[in-house]
């Protein structure tokens, strides 16, 4: 059970007390807790030791007299102010390590503010908070073998137990909190707090590898897992052989091999991307085209050397989203382009700097702003995601450009708001996108956009509501699709056993017909009419039963009775007339739709009939014939009728492709290509009797019905083909997995 958050009661503090690490590591333990506390009381005096020199140079170059005073007065006031920002900063360091030690891992928790909570205060707290965690994350990510190993290793001195990175007191985010946590009380303005981290990252941060060097080789001399070899869960169906080679354990070795398929696991795929970016920029070509659009780092002006603040950043991206509110209130029809982005981004930081040719934006931001760039150009690339949708959600780049460089999360954690709201949109436009809209769908993803835009001011939680109520409406969408799917579905079936009565009774009117040519009069009854009488006793009594042979034999004899008799037969065919036309005439009522009178004056010319060809005068029985009337039962069946007839006759080059064909699950989706564009439809369903396949479109509704045969033809043809298995996958997974690929072929990595 975990005790993370709750204070210790005082009936459970000794058992807390006891977790401390075992006495044979106490020794080991203070000398790590020594070994830390002289690395950073160095490193501090050395951040300090450049403060005055560094506001010196910002006052230099102020925009005005009035910045230029705020820089002289806060060196003075950093100066009287640093004794007890590095007592606080001491203070907060050695209580982690001593709770660490003691056992007392509650107390060892950083006082910094969730990121979840971020949106709860203000820009000046929002950007002194992503300072932070920017340049904490860039440890974590360049130390991570070092930490992987670091971290087994107090596991072990913590009686086995994993120290959970948020309480671990040597980590990059408790370390960099710890001044957070000393800035706190004191009343700097933001620009100068800025310059103090910018300090603090050069002088202690970057230094930090050196440091968790020097623990592990203490750990290792005592004794604590000295042949531990750097390892990580890795995708399992893309297995590395660097993970158990000596090469494993090298400087150059990580948790994720680059040249192998993207990992499964998201924490590890950010990761990977991290170290694939950072490759990227080493090579000369680093500024060039990524995934389509320029990186950011090509709007570097040459020779620039410092790097524009958070803040600017901040007030550009604000800026950013302003005008794209307006622009999408007077253009929802027009795509918000990657490049387009970057480019007003840059004219903006230029705008507002006094020296825009001596700035750029820094590595870490670059890395954020071309990642985030190559998950909306994948967006708007996308071939499952219909035009609109692709045109909607393009418009979310700079509020999700925004929470990146708040939060990197977004890029590691499937959960995280931001990227859940996203992911469901194009879901939903995937799945539920058809031109039309029935639904709305388009307008509510419209709606749910504008709102992101409009209100985001760093505000997660609006992610997280919008979400909510976007689930909700999502839902009854897919309700009404799937009960409009089933109605589909329902109808098939009943079409298909009717298709498949009439087509007994087509064969049974056929072989009636077979080797004779009755006159034109009893052909078109039977054709026309008595197949219908046919399917109607199939569907009521069954192909087997007494009442179908009957009907089947009354158009034998009917067919029969208008050929030329001998003697011996026409007393037979006189014998049989009166039953005869009391089974027509029964067969005519089930029917309905026809009056005693029309079925007296029918009955009558079929006697007729019967009666000119007996008395050799084929000529006057020719004259008589049925008034021109559409078969309504087979115009609605012609469809399926000639698609049964032409499968029948077709013989596929691909029996096997058939027979795959045959056991495709339901729900499976196709392509198809007709006249150049391509209809995404829907396999709902399978007749065993027909050999027929209904598809439905993205509302549920029927939208074609093929043979087996003519779709395995057209999968050979290229007019047809099965939708790609990760369409139903996450928007964003699916970009950052491209994403991946894409920087292991700029790397080399991959061809």
């Amino acid at each position: 059970m975990s005790t993370q958050g709750t204070p210790p009661s005082p009936g459970i503090s000794s058992t807390l007390a006891s977790r401390g690490i075992q006495p044979r590591f106490g020794e080991l333990g203070q000398s790590c807790r020594k070994l830390v506390l002289n690395y950073l009381a160095d490193h501090l005096t050395r951040t300090f030791a450049q403060v005055d020199d560094t506001l010196f140079q910002c006052a230099e170059q102020a925009e005005n007299n009035q910045v230029q005073a705020m820089f002289f007065d806060s060196m003075r006031e950093v100066r009287r102010l640093r004794p007890q920002i590095e007592r606080h900063y001491h203070l907060n360091i050695s209580k982690g390590i001593a709770d660490f030690l003691d056992g007392k891992l509650v107390g060892s928790q950083p006082t910094d503010v969730p990121t979840e909570d971020l949106a709860l205060i203000d820009n000046e707290a929002y950007e002194e908070a992503l300072q932070v965690t920017n340049m904490a994350q860039q440890v974590q990510t360049r130390c991570s073998q070092a930490l992987f190993a670091l971290d087994k290793r107090l596991a072990l001195l913590n009686n086995g137990q994993p120290v959970p990175a948020e309480l671990n007191p040597f980590s990059p985010k408790n370390i960099a909190h710890a001044l957070l946590t000393a800035l706190q009380p004191s009343q700097l303005p933001l620009r100068i707090k800025l310059v103090l981290y910018g300090l603090f990252d050069k002088q202690l941060m970057h230094g930090l590898d050196a440091l968790y060097e020097a623990l592990n080789s203490r750990l290792i001399e005592a004794g604590v897992l000295p042949n531990l070899k750097f390892s990580a869960v890795r995708n399992p169906q893309s297995p590395s052989p660097a993970a158990s080679s000596p090469a494993a354990n090298t400087p150059q070795a990580a948790a994720v091999d680059l040249a192998a398929n993207p990992p499964g696991d998201a924490t590890q795929l950010a990761e990977g991307l991290d170290r694939l970016l950072a490759e990227y920029r080493k090579q000369q070509h680093a500024i060039g085209p990524l995934y389509g659009s320029p990186s950011m780092a090509s709007f570097a002006p040459p020779g620039a050397r410092r790097s524009y603040e958070a803040s600017e950043l901040l007030d550009a991206l604000n800026r950013l989203q302003q005008a794209s509110a307006a622009d999408l209130m007077q253009h929802p029809d027009r795509p918000l382009q990657v490049t387009d982005l970057k480019t007003e981004l840059h004219r903006q930081l230029a705008s507002q700097s006094e020296a825009p040719q001596q700035h750029r934006v820094g590595s870490h931001e670059t890395d954020v702003i071309d990642l985030v760039g190559m998950i909306f150009d994948f967006i708007l690339d996308d071939e499952n995601l219909p035009q609109p949708y692709k045109v909607a959600l393009s418009h979310l780049h700079t509020p999700c450009l925004k929470v990146a460089l708040l939060d990197r999360a977004l890029f590691s954690q499937p959960h995280h708001p931001a990227r859940r709201l996203i992911n469901a949109m194009a879901q939903a436009g995937v799945l539920y996108g058809a031109q039309e809209d029935t639904y709305g769908l388009l307008s509510k993803v419209q709606w749910m956009v504008r709102q992101v835009v409009q209100q985001f001011r760093g505000d997660l939680h609006l992610f997280e509501a919008l979400l909510g109520e976007f689930d909700e409406f999502t839902r009854g969408i897919k309700q009404r699709v799937e009960l409009q799917e089933r109605r589909a579905v329902e109808t098939a079936k009943g079409r298909d056993k009717l298709l498949g009565a009439r087509h007994n009774a087509a064969q049974a009117i056929a072989q009636a017909l077979a080797r004779r040519s009755p006159p034109p009069i009893i052909r078109q009854f039977l054709e026309r009419t008595w197949i219908d009488v046919l399917v109607f006793v199939q569907l009521r009594h069954g192909a087997d039963s007494h009442e179908w042979q009957r009907a089947s034999e009354t158009a034998e004899n009917l067919a029969w009775s208008g050929t030329l008799l001998d003697a011996a037969q026409r007393d037979r065919l006189q014998r049989l007339r009166i039953e005869m036309l009391d089974e027509l005439r029964n067969g005519l009522m089930l029917l309905g739709g026809y009056h005693e009178d029309d079925i007296r004056r029918l009955l009558q010319d079929l006697v007729a009939c019967q009666h000119a060809v007996q008395a050799g005068q084929p000529q006057l029985a020719s004259k008589l014939s049925l008034p021109p009337s559409p078969n309504a039962l087979g115009a609605m069946l012609d469809d399926e009728a000639a698609l049964l007839a032409t499968a029948r006759k077709r013989q596929p080059a691909d029996q096997r492709l058939v027979s795959q064909l045959e056991k495709l699950e339901f729900g499976t989706w196709f392509d198809f290509i007709l006249g150049g564009k391509r209809q995404t439809l829907k396999l709902s369903w399978y007749s065993p009797t027909t050999h027929n396949c209904m598809f439905v479109d993205r509302n549920g509704q029927r939208a074609a019905v093929k043979s087996v045969e003519q779709l395995a033809e057209e999968l050979q043809q290229g007019t047809a083909r099965r939708s790609k298995p990760e369409r139903s996958a996450p928007m964003v997974d699916r970009a950052l997995q491209a994403v991946y690929r894409v920087l292991q072929q700029l790397t080399g990595r991959t061809t």
